[in-house]
C-alpha cells in the first residue's frame, strides 16, 4: 500500500499523526510539503478526495491569510488555490493520502479511516 503524508514536522497534529501511521505498521512517504509542495493539479485533486472547497482546507489563524486578503469572501476558488500554492503555509496540515483517498489528521485517528 503507498501512503503518502504531506507533513510539516514542527506540527504537533502532523507528528501525533505520523507516529500513528508508523505504530499502525504502515511506513509513509513523508513529503515536507513546505520544502516540497503540490502542484496546482496534485492539490485540486486532493481537495476533490477530500470533499472541500479551497477556503476549507485553508489555515485561517495563518498571518499569511489576512496579509494576503484571503479574507475576501469573494475570491474564486483557482484563486484560493493560487495561495496555497504561493505559502504553503496555509495549507492544513497533516494530509495523508492512501487507496485513492485523503484524510486530514485532526485528529490524528481520523487518517486511519483510508487505510
Amino acid at each position: 500500500m503507498n501512503v503518502q503524508i504531506l507533513h510539516n514536522p514542527r506540527c504537533s497534529k502532523s507528528r501525533a499523526t505520523l507516529k500513528l501511521l508508523q505504530e499502525a505498521g504502515v511506513d509513509p512517504e513523508v513529503i515536507e510539503y513546505l520544502q516540497t509542495p503540490p502542484d496546482a493539479e496534485q492539490l485540486v485533486s486532493i481537495l476533490r478526495k477530500l470533499g472541500l472547497k479551497p477556503r476549507e482546507l485553508m489555515r485561517k489563524g495563518q498571518s499569511e491569510y489576512k496579509a494576503m486578503g484571503l479574507d475576501d469572501m469573494q475570491l474564486s476558488d483557482e484563486r484560493l488555490v493560487a495561495a496555497m500554492l504561493e505559502a504553503p503555509i496555509l495549507i492544513e496540515r497533516p494530509i495523508v493520502l492512501a487507496n485513492g483517498k485523503a484524510a486530514i489528521g485532526r485528529p490524528p485517528e481520523s487518517v486511519l479511516e483510508i487505510l
